[in-house]
């Protein structure tokens, strides 16, 4: 990373997740006139990435619920409509209730040299936290992820309704620790792959990428440096 250009991220999205980890602000104003004060100063910071397959991602990846989720969304706003909190719970609803087949996971997560985690319905994968935000909330399923460690992934197993519910409000909390049978979290992990037994939405860094039955994961440390 040393040997590169430093990244300057200008926030200019709906939720700008990769440059408010960074500490720049929301708006994409604020967060240039920050970037700016940090060429002069010579503020940088290295950051690990992901990676999934052949391609990096900065701060998250999904496959299975959150992907389809994602594709949701992303279709609507090709209708003409505005990304939003609502829209997003409108989608998350509908795919959960009326696309999803909750009760046959097809999922299993494979490591080296470490047993087979079989029966999973969806999963997260986190370069840092938050996952993502509601406004200025922060959404957290996997509270420990770091720029400065390795991936780490929540997965939920069968997609009931009574510990779904309990699950996501964990990721609300003020305090969030995810746990539950239907739980499935690692920590700092360098290297896993994600096999399905059919299709599954597969996304990065918010970008739907289609449907996939088989993806490898690794982390990369110390990849990017970038202005904070």
């Amino acid at each position: 990373a040393e040997r590169l250009p430093a990244l300057a991220t200008v926030p200019g999205g709906s939720t700008n997740v990769f440059a408010r980890a960074l500490g720049l602000p929301r708006e994409w104003p604020e967060g240039t006139s920050m970037i700016l004060e940090g060429l002069r100063l010579g503020r940088y910071r290295t950051i690990g990435l992901g990676r999934a397959d052949d391609r990096y991602f900065t701060f998250c990846a999904g496959f299975g619920l959150d992907a389809a989720v994602i594709h949701r969304v992303e279709q609507a706003r090709r209708r003409g409509r505005v990304s939003s909190p609502s829209l997003y719970l409108r989608a998350i609803l509908s795919q959960y209730f009326f696309a999803s087949d909750r009760r046959r996971p097809a999922i299993r997560l494979e490591r080296p040299g470490e047993p087979v985690e079989g029966g999973l319905s969806t999963a997260i994968i986190q370069n840092t936290a938050p996952w993502t935000y509601v406004g200025d909330r922060e959404v957290n399923p996997n509270p420990k992820a770091s720029f400065d460690l390795d991936l780490d992934v929540l997965a939920l197993r069968q997609l009931r309704v009574p510990s779904t519910t309990r699950t996501v409000t964990q990721f609300f909390s003020s305090r969030p620790d995810p746990t539950g049978r239907q739980v499935l979290r690692l920590h700092d992990v360098a290297e896993f792959t994600l096999v399905s037994s059919r299709p599954q939405a597969f996304q990065l860094d918010g970008d739907y990428l289609g449907e996939r039955e088989k993806v490898r994961f690794t982390s990369v440390p110390a990849a990017l440096r970038v202005i904070c």
